[in-house]
């Protein structure tokens, strides 16, 4: 590729990123436009043409089996909550925490890490959003707030099992266990910030309501309202226990496709919960729209996704960020990318940065006496671990503000700088503990 074509190639991908958050952060765009308009300019003013089009099909291709999980499961998590599975969960978190938001929000995010133990974002947002935003929504808890705390604990549980990790792992050619072990103190200065911003949130919020109510917030029960009783089926709930176990099981220990265990999975829970035809098309219903949103926003993603990866945009910004590092300061290096790597899971996806890039970070850090490991460790402060929950590259970030039914520019705008405080946290207290050298 001539100099001139690949400095395009990185200009054209800056500004389409730079369009992309600005267009929805500042709500001049749905996420469904931005998503599909930005990369297609891009790519027609690149020169592609019709082979846009194919771009955008395999990017489409790739995402179909993450859509139609998402689709699926947020039908039969619907479902499920409409049956009242989730009701003694809810009443257990209002007889621990009562009416104070103070409790609630740490109480969610413990929630969040523990459900985020299996490794998967996907899987901890699924569970707990549904799980807990009715409660949220009766105490009059701004929505915000239970995406933001979600996304904190999932962002900051790093494992040696995520796919960052593991990326990571297979990139530079470094055991897992070298990786995760000394960063174990860095993890837990992280989940020291994220339940004290959750404490903080949560007073806050406790001070607003009392503020609205003008007397402090009433006790709420776990009492619902009476469409919401005669929805719920609480003779099957064993049977809808074990039920969403077996899905949510199936996922983490078998080979089977999440996307076939959600299909399957919620067409049981309709036939045995709702009997009716008509009562399982009024179920199906009332969940539709969250669930078509959901996909067009993610067949959007991968139209996007599929044109940077196509055009070779990604690519080429890769080389260009790793060709923008000074002579002389290669030894700052693992330093300078944990100040960046959470940002910068807003411009790549994990796969572009943990085969692309990071392997030529840690040759030009090794080249001044630095170690791989140093690098890799670096980039797992925030490159989509704490950056994955608000990145336009990840399916979870809009299944989160999905469920949360939140704008995504608005779950960005509040949650990005909770994820990204944290992300220094773990960066300079990786540096007191001696990992890498400023």
């Amino acid at each position: 590729m001539p100099l001139m074509e690949h400095g395009m190639l990185v200009v054209l991908g800056v500004l389409t990123i730079a369009g992309l958050l600005t267009a929805i952060m500042l709500n001049r765009m749905s996420p469904i436009a931005a998503l599909i308009l930005m990369p297609v300019a891009a790519a027609l003013i690149g020169g592609f043409g019709t082979a846009t089009a194919g771009f955008m099909v395999r990017g489409i291709a790739e995402i179909a089996p993450v859509a139609g999980m998402f689709v699926f499961a947020i039908l039969y998590f619907g479902i499920q909550t409409d049956a009242g599975l989730l009701e003694p969960l809810l009443r257990n978190v209002i007889r621990f925490a009562g009416s104070r938001p103070s409790l609630i929000v740490p109480a969610s995010a413990l929630l969040a890490l523990l459900v985020h133990l299996d490794g998967s974002g996907a899987v901890c947002f699924l569970v707990v959003v549904p799980a807990l935003l009715p409660l949220y929504d009766r105490l009059g808890i701004d929505r915000r707030i239970l995406a933001c705390a979600t996304s904190l604990a999932a962002g900051v549980n790093v494992l040696p099992w995520t796919g960052p990790t593991l990326r990571a792992s297979a990139a530079l050619k470094i055991p897992v266990m070298d990786i995760f072990r000394p960063m174990v103190g860095v993890q837990a200065a992280g989940l020291a910030f994220v339940f004290a911003a959750c404490f903080w949130l949560g007073r806050r919020e406790e001070r607003r309501l009392r503020t609205v109510a003008q007397g402090g917030p009433t006790e709420v029960t776990a009492t619902s309202a009476p469409e919401r009783v005669a929805l719920q089926r609480p003779q099957l709930f064993w049977f809808n226990l074990l039920l969403t176990l077996a899905v949510l099981g199936g996922m983490i220990f078998s080979s089977i496709p999440p996307v076939v265990l959600f299909m399957v999975g919620t067409a049981i829970a309709l036939v045995v919960n709702y009997p009716n035809a008509a009562e399982q098309r009024a179920r199906v219903d009332a969940h539709a729209r969250a669930a078509l949103l959901m996909a067009g926003v993610l067949f959007a993603a991968g139209t996007f996704t599929g044109i940077m990866t196509g055009t070779g945009m990604l690519k080429a910004m890769a080389q260009a960020a790793v060709a923008a590092v000074p002579p002389g300061t290669g030894q700052h290096i693992p330093f300078g990318l944990s100040l960046v790597a959470m940002p910068l899971s807003l411009a790549f996806d994990p796969d572009s940065f943990y085969f692309g890039i990071l392997p030529i970070l840690a040759h030009t850090v090794q080249n001044f006496g630095g170690t791989a490991l140093q690098t890799a460790q670096a980039a797992l402060v925030g490159q989509m671990t704490t950056g994955f929950p608000v990145s336009p590259l990840t399916p979870a970030t809009f299944l989160v503000a999905g469920l949360c039914r939140l704008e995504l520019g608005a779950h960005q705008r509040f949650t990005f700088p909770f994820l990204y405080a944290a992300s220094l946290v773990m960066a300079l207290t990786a540096v007191v503990l001696g990992l890498f050298p400023i």
